[in-house]
């Protein structure tokens, strides 16, 4: 018998669960079956296959935008660890979308006649805030940060470098290469730089060298509207790590005449 992709163990596994099951019920299943099928692809394939995953779009198979109602789109997660068969019916339908620069993101499908002005303001987390923008920004415009070309880092994995988890550490918010190999760090913060970031950039800059970088160098780059006295003293004394200021500029204009 051909053997079945790794999306579709899983999907045979959370049948056989009686449509619900944790990733570690999941993984067993399949380990039973198939024992040399890798964990970390597992794990990766039932984030890829989880329609209210935001993590989902970091993977290839999700960088278009669309409806959930394919082949990637079977398990909705109900807790953490903890996925059900995916029924639209039942968790609304789910959509892969792009904001305005061309991100991708993940969010409810909300009918016309059912949206209202809280809608836009009950603090959905599918919603883009600011940050996740200037982050999608910067992702676009990796070029202009720093003196070389830079792109988004991709693991073995196909996981992209956005909101790169550095295992139980926290989420990086840009993981970057160059055409070296070299990585480099970004830590955003919306509005002032607070020295604290600092440390936080560090240890996530210690993941990337000892779990990935296999000798190459690691770079940090903190990136606030404003850097406070703090940092500037902080960073003076670590070669390796950059800021940056970012500015927003809004500009009004009159609409066009409707000829009246």
């Amino acid at each position: 018998m051909e053997r079945p992709y790794v999306w579709q163990m899983i999907g045979q596994a959370v049948e056989a669960l009686g449509g619900h099951g944790s990733y570690q019920d999941i993984k067993k299943y399949i380990r039973e079956r198939w024992p040399d099928v890798n964990e970390s692809t597992i794990n990766a394939q039932i984030i890829v296959l989880t329609v209210n995953q935001p993590s989902r779009i970091h993977y290839p198979e999700n960088k278009k935008a669309r409806l959930s109602t394919g082949n990637y789109d079977l398990l909705y997660t109900v807790g953490r660890g903890e996925v059900v068969r995916y029924n639209p019916d039942e968790h609304g339908m789910w959509e892969i979308f792009h904001n305005e620069f061309g991100a991708p993101g993940v969010r409810q499908v909300i009918e016309e006649e059912n949206y209202t002005q809280e809608t836009e303001e009950d603090g959905n987390p599918f919603l883009f805030p600011l940050e996740a923008n200037l982050r999608d920004f910067l992702i676009k415009n990796l070029h202009t940060v720093k003196g070389k070309k830079l792109k988004l880092f991709v693991d073995e994995n196909k996981r992209d470098g956005k909101e790169y988890q550095a295992g139980k550490i926290g989420f990086i918010d840009i993981l970057a290469v160059d055409d070296a190999g070299d990585f480099t760090v970004f830590e955003l913060k919306l509005s002032k730089g607070p020295d604290r970031a600092l440390g936080q950039l560090l240890r996530y800059m210690g993941w990337v060298k000892h779990t990935l970088a296999g000798g190459k160098k690691v770079q940090g780059v903190i990136i606030a509207n404003k850097m406070d006295e703090k940092i500037k003293y902080a960073v003076s004394m670590v070669p390796d790590v950059s800021l940056y200021e970012y500015e927003m500029k809004f500009e009004l204009t009159s609409p066009p005449s409707i000829g009246l």
